[in-house]
């Protein structure tokens, strides 16, 4: 399995994510057996995000969380996206532009360990599929913190793992032989989705995650298991 310290592995994600970002809508609802849709509205509405409201989605991608929230302001308010890969920035530009949204979603390339905006200024910070792609988790977690409003909420979407003994069996059956190969027959080439297995295997248990988010000053920490616990959405309070 690789590893990784820092930049290199800054570097190595933001190539898979340069390889993959044409299909990752595609991919995603496919091997999520369209799940994701679900799971997006449900990180959302732990935000409370109100009409008028400005929230920030954190290494947004293509951009779907970010219409997930924008869809629950009635499109009033601000969603700033913020993504370090400009291809996935690109699709994410497609994909706004497909919605009544085009106004209020605001996209901009910059660092998720590195936000650039003053302490205090959003209601809400969302980060969905990529805090185990981040260099360091709990940084990311305080940047996110430092940014949100007194307060606000912050929300992490992410791959989880599963405790029951068969399903646990299965899941790491699907994730570790099929997922590759279903994204190597969507993007035609090897790699990219053979990353997705490893690093759900070096990312902490969802209850480290949940101490991480009380760690960085966040409070009312807790976490919601989705679909037999293959994902989980993170909620913390400033």
């Amino acid at each position: 399995m690789q590893q990784f310290n820092g930049k290199s592995k800054e570097e190595f994600v933001h190539g898979v994510f340069s390889s993959i970002a044409h299909r990752y809508d595609l991919l995603n609802t496919t091997l999520s057996f369209n799940q994701d849709k679900y799971w997006r509205r449900y990180a959302v509405k732990q935000t409370n995000i109100k009409p008028g409201g400005m929230a920030l989605d954190v290494a947004c991608g293509t951009g779907m969380l970010s219409i997930e929230l924008a869809k629950a302001m009635g499109g009033r308010g601000k969603v700033v996206g913020l993504d370090f890969c400009e291809n996935m920035l690109a699709k994410a530009v497609e994909n706004i532009n497909k919605t009544p949204y085009v106004d209020v979603i605001e996209l901009i390339q910059g660092n998720a360990m590195d936000l650039p905006f003053p302490d205090d200024t959003f209601d809400c910070a969302t980060i969905g599929f990529a805090l185990r792609n981040v260099p360091n988790v709990k940084g990311c977690i305080a940047e996110m913190r430092r940014v949100v409003k007194p307060g606000g909420k912050v929300v992490s979407l992410e791959l989880a793992k599963p405790s029951a003994p068969i399903f646990k069996q299965l899941y790491y059956l699907y994730f570790d032989h099929l997922v590759p190969i279903l994204g190597k027959l969507g993007i035609g080439k090897d790699g990219p989705y053979q990353w997705l297995p490893n690093s759900l295997k070096m990312f902490p248990h969802q209850s480290v995650i949940k101490d991480m988010f009380t760690e960085v000053g966040l409070t009312d920490a807790t976490y919601y298991e989705l679909t037999g616990g293959i994902v989980a959405v993170h909620v913390g309070t400033k």
